[in-house]
């Protein structure tokens, strides 16, 4: 799976936070080739209501608890590394692999950001 620059995975990060996470979900879908998931602020029937998300890869769609969630970088991109793993044949990872994912776009965020604070 190729990888994204720090920059991309920084703009990502700031497209969920300011609330355009279905951009920020086509603009990954682009780079990965599949297919954008649908993303909804719902909970599914007989799932836990403890989880803040969830990816059913049946519907193509990530469940987001509510509107926090929907702008938390972590917990959508965390969800989409579910939605990848399904689409490009390979298992669907582990939690930990997701949460690895997840972690590689915040630290791209914070690494950007640093730079951007220390031109000041």
């Amino acid at each position: 799976m190729s990888e994204l620059d720090d920059l991309t995975k920084a703009k990502i990060v700031q497209m969920i936070l300011n609330g355009k996470t279905e951009d920020a979900l086509e603009k990954l879908s682009e780079f990965y080739r599949v297919e954008t998931p649908q993303i909804v602020v719902g909970t599914i029937k007989k799932k836990r209501r403890t989880v803040y998300a969830v990816y059913v890869p049946a519907e193509k769609k990530i469940y987001a608890l509510n509107s926090d969630i929907f702008y938390n970088p972590f917990v959508i991109l965390h969800e989409y590394y579910h939605h990848i793993r399904s689409k490009l044949g390979t298992h669907r990872g582990s939690e930990r692999h997701a949460n690895m994912y997840a972690k590689g776009f915040i630290d791209s965020y914070n690494k950007i950001a640093e730079l951007l604070n220390h031109r000041h």
